[in-house]
Formats: C-alpha cells, structure tokens, sequence
C-alpha cells in the first residue's frame, strides 16, 4: 500500500500538488484561523482526492474543530473521510489511532497541560496500534525550534516505548521536517509549511 503523507497545510491545501496513493494521511493544522469556513473549504478539498483511504486529524490552528458542536461536526465530514480524534481505524490490515492533542502552546486548540492531563490522552492508545498520528511529535525527535527549543512531548514519548508502533506521522514544528528511524519505528514529520507559513517542503511518501 502506497501512503502519502502531509500535515499542517494551514488552508493552502490547494496549492498542493500530490503523489499518487491508496492513502493519504494529514496530521493536523487544516486551517490559518480555525474558522468554521476554512476547515469546510479543507474537507470539500480532501474529500475530492482520489486516494482511496483519507484520513485526518485536527491540530492547534483547528480552532472549530474542538470549539464546534461535536454532532454537527460529525455531520460535517464527508462519507469518504475519516476523522481521528482520540479514536482509531483498521484498514487494510493497520491499526490507526489519531490523536489532536499537544502539550500546551500559546492559547491555541487541543492543548492540554504535561504530566497527568495530557497522559490520559496517550493512555488511551491501543497496544497494538501500528500506525500512530498525533499533531505533535514526541521529545527530541523532529521538535526542535528555530530558537533551538526541543519541544515534544515527553508523555508521548514514554507511551510509544510500550507500543508496538511502526510509524508515527506528525507535524506542528514546520521548521523538523523530515523522517528518521529509531528502535525499529519510523518518525515522520510531514509539514507542509516553512517556518513563515510558506508551502516549502514535500509531501512524503512510503510503501507500509
């Protein structure tokens, strides 16, 4: 299965030019401002795709996404989507959970304070989840600030480490794109954007 891989489009979405795939997969930061009229311009987008298997996950700019009433977000969302929050999916064989939260940043969506709060999210990932999507990525892999902060999140890191994962997909630092292996998991920071919000860097894609 051929997967495509993105994140933090902050509503330049059509501006992307994608790789062919049997899945793609966008790891939060649909929109700019989190508005109502930005995330239904991105879904009527992704839903148009002609990949088979879409899936997503809201992020920190994804205001509407946490704020809205959740049933009427639910009705939103087009039959060929699949949108993770906190929640999973098989398909073709993959574990799939997909999670919006990040340690807090700023007064943006889905933060949550580290230590306890935060760890009741990860806590519900299931052991055998093989494939991981979260809107930001774990301590010291890909979370480094053009300031030099390392800002992931330590919580997340000491749950993977009992995870049978093979792959976690995120992106929040635009500035750490890019892909490393470590203990047999694949790490991938799939942002879009630079650090000045410009559509700079590659889709990634890899065979599961």
């Amino acid at each position: 299965m051929k997967i495509v891989l993105i994140s933090d489009t902050h509503g330049k979405h059509d501006e992307l030019i994608l790789p062919d795939g049997d899945m793609i997969l966008h790891a939060g930061d649909l929109s700019g401002k989190g508005s109502e009229k930005e995330i239904v311009s991105f879904l009527n987008w992704y839903s148009s795709l002609p990949h088979k298997h879409k899936i997503f996950i809201a992020g920190n700019h994804d205001f509407f996404m946490e704020s809205g009433d959740p049933e009427a977000i639910k009705k939103m969302i087009p039959d060929n989507l699949v949108y993770l929050n906190d929640s999973g999916v098989e398909i073709g064989g993959i574990n799939i959970w997909g999670s919006p939260i990040q340690p807090w940043f700023f007064d943006f969506a889905f933060n949550r304070q580290r230590g306890k709060e935060i760890s009741k999210h990860w806590a519900m990932i299931p052991k055998d989840t093989d494939l991981l999507i979260t809107h930001g990525p774990p301590f010291k892999i890909m979370d480094k600030t053009f300031q030099g902060l390392e800002v992931g999140c330590e919580d997340l890191s000491k749950t993977i480490e009992n995870l049978s994962l093979k792959l976690h997909l995120f992106g929040h630092i635009h500035e750490s794109y890019g892909q490393m292996e470590l203990h047999g998991v694949k790490y991938i920071n799939a942002s879009i954007m630079d650090v000045h919000y410009q559509v700079h860097n590659d889709p990634i894609v890899l065979d599961w």
